[in-house]
């Protein structure tokens, strides 16, 4: 995933900034990634920016507050809600990371 310099900029800076700009955007779900704390924006640019990581595997690898809030603020405000992603991301973190080790991961390999 390419990002303009500006937004790699203001994903790992400071959070008055990233939370000031988070109000001005209009895509949920970009108002939600600027609204989360420094430390899991500075993930998010690390492993899935920088890194070419899933953003899926991302996501269900987070703690359980950072999964409940993207629900909240960006599926439930979409106009056909997916509903199986929900499920998923309210799920324990066990859980979560047990699909990602008998799901994503086995998947990855083997398309490889």
């Amino acid at each position: 995933m390419d990002l303009p310099p500006h937004a790699r900029a203001v994903l790992g800076g400071p959070d008055f900034i990233a939370h000031r700009l988070a109000g001005s955007q209009s895509d949920p779900q970009q108002r939600w990634m600027l609204g989360l704390p420094r430390e899991v924006r500075r993930d998010f640019l690390r492993e899935v920016i920088e890194a070419g990581g899933d953003q899926e595997r991302w996501m269900l690898l987070q703690h359980d507050d950072v999964c409940t809030s993207y629900v909240e603020a960006v599926l439930s405000q979409e106009p056909t809600p997916d509903r199986q992603a929900m499920w998923l991301l309210k799920q324990s973190r066990r859980v979560r990371q047990s699909y990602v080790e008998d799901v994503l991961d086995k998947a990855s390999a083997i398309r490889r």
